[in-house]
């Protein structure tokens, strides 16, 4: 291994040298250089300036303006310490003072419950034999009642995406997007939602390329726009390839505290869709909360209601008890908090298995033993490799299933449909809901 890693260093050092332009810092998550440009005369972009020691009384004012120290909000990067009193007020780690008005702290985080037990913790392989079984056999008597056969498959993919599916050039994983992107366009056309004077607010929108594509139809559709809502500011997003900066607006903030009323913008237009590519566990039920928020006491507020929810649903071993919309559905038919701390972590069993590497696991399969025997820390789980998913994706589905009795409860007709086939990602299934008498 040693003499693998001192190969290396001569490439590293010679990558470096025919980049000069940039900045040295190696930053070890990415393996690769810091790909920020330099000052003249300088090593390192400002951001990765490394923190020198304090400087010795004696070595002047010319040391003490080159000296960098961490700064006091976000460690994470430095400062010139002549310059710190001026970077404070700039700083986009610090306090902001004034909140937008579309940002109302823990408007939708659900009701804080301060005698809840903390189960982050909890672990499947540690419960006694009788919980972990009453809770498997539970599972599968909900599943059987309201999910199985009931769950449709759809077929659509838009024609703006042709060209792109057509790419050869394009590996596995960006083709699997693409047609995910498509399927979910392909849904808003056959149920006429792509229509004039309308706001698509895409939830969690990440880098944004389902609104890359999104605004790309809207140009033939006058008055409407897409609000991509996300908490983090990321790089290299699509939605800064869009040449009509009109058709896109982009807010950071927090699903959880995002006001629908407070963003003017949303005024310009007659009605809002919701749109999500992927909606990370409890993000999706942030956004059920946000987009059935009672209506403003304010009399001259024209903020319009979401008609129409799309939601590509994912991760719900990432749920979370206070933000979970379905809580009176589980409570109904006894589940507890406990029972849903389990339920999102098997959830997880559907798409990672056991968590072991592949070679390790197509050598278990091959074995064709049942139970197959999984060592899971100090204890042997107690299903097979087959039935860990079955029972996954039961749980994955039922967290669904109180999502949609709380849209119906808030006036939508809501389901569940497999978007795309499970050979494009097991994430497949998506949330549709319309409001009912919106038209």
């Amino acid at each position: 291994m040693g003499t693998e890693v001192e190969a290396k260093k001569p490439k590293i050092e010679e990558n470096a040298a025919e980049n000069a332009a940039n900045c040295a810092h190696w930053v070890k998550r990415k393996k690769r250089f810091c790909k920020m440009t330099v000052k003249a005369g300088e090593k390192y972009c400002g951001e990765h300036q490394p923190a020198l020691q304090p400087e010795l009384p004696e070595e002047g004012e010319a040391k003490t303006n080159s000296t960098r120290i961490p700064c006091p909000l976000d460690p994470k990067h430095t400062v010139f310490k002549n310059k710190l009193h001026k970077h404070l007020k700039i700083c986009n780690a610090r306090d902001k003072g004034d909140v937008p008005a579309y940002i109302y702290k823990g408007l939708n985080a659900g009701d804080t419950d301060k005698d809840a037990p903390d189960y982050s913790k909890l672990r499947i392989n540690e419960l006694p034999d009788d919980e972990f079984y009453g809770i498997v056999t539970r599972i599968k008597e909900l599943y059987a009642k309201f999910v199985e056969n009931k769950i449709e498959s759809l077929e659509y993919s838009h024609k703006l995406l042709e060209p792109e599916l057509a790419n050869t050039t394009y590996g596995p994983e960006a083709r699997k997007h693409l047609l995910q992107a498509a399927a979910l366009l392909g849904i808003l056309d056959n149920d006429q939602q792509l229509q004039q004077s309308t706001s698509y607010i895409e939830y969690g929108a990440g880098k944004g390329q389902l609104t890359f594509y999104l605004a790309q139809l809207l140009e033939a559709l006058p008055d409407s726009q897409v609000v991509l809502v996300d908490r983090m500011s990321l790089r290299h997003k699509k939605d800064n390839k869009i040449e009509d900066r009109t058709l896109v607006h982009r807010i950071r903030a927090d699903i959880a505290d995002f006001r629908i009323s407070g963003l003017e913008l949303l005024k310009r237009t007659k009605r809002c869709v919701a749109v999500s590519k992927h909606l990370c566990g409890a993000a999706t039920d942030l956004t059920l909360r946000c987009i059935t928020q009672p209506a403003s006491e304010d009399t001259n507020d024209k903020t319009p209601s979401t008609e129409y929810v799309l939601i590509a649903l994912c991760c719900h071993h990432r749920c979370d008890w206070q933000a979970y919309v379905g809580k009176s559905f589980l409570e109904a038919n006894a589940l507890t908090c406990r029972d849903f701390a389990v339920i999102s972590k098997m959830a997880s069993w559907a798409i990672c298995g056991t968590g072991m590497s592949r070679e390790r696991r197509r050598a278990l399969e091959e074995q064709e033993q049942n139970p197959i025997e999984v060592i899971d820390g100090n204890k042997t789980q107690r299903l097979s490799l087959t039935e860990r998913e079955r029972i996954g994706d039961m749980c994955k589905r039922i967290l669904d299933y109180g999502r949609l009795l709380y849209l119906r409860e808030q006036g939508f007709e809501a389901d569940l449909k497999y978007y795309v086939a499970r050979d494009v990602t097991l994430e497949n299934v998506c949330l549709l809901a319309r409001k009912i008498n919106a038209f």
